[in-house]
């Protein structure tokens, strides 16, 4: 197999994804109109993901990120004492 061959078939599923977001957001763009895009915090997860933000909204701003205020719910549990041994 030639090796122009082997390039082709590695690169098209990329070059489809990309022509199919690409379509994606231009039908998005065509009924919604133009949106903006940011990264939004979730305070349960303590994870962050890119979506669509409303014109109201301010987008998250790692610099304001304090790892103290996450809440992590299999650190903080419970308060049973019954893995310790007095």
């Amino acid at each position: 197999m030639p090796p122009q061959m082997i390039a082709a078939v590695i690169l098209t599923p990329f070059a489809l994804a990309f022509l199919y977001a690409g379509i994606h957001e231009y039908k998005r763009y065509k009924s919604d109109g133009r949106a903006t895009y940011g990264l939004v915090y979730n305070e349960e997860t303590g994870t962050t993901h890119v979506t669509g933000i409303a014109e109201a909204e301010d987008a998250f701003d790692p610099d304001d990120y304090d790892p103290g205020n996450y809440r992590d719910l299999d650190v903080h549990g419970t308060d049973d004492d019954s893995d310790t041994k007095a």
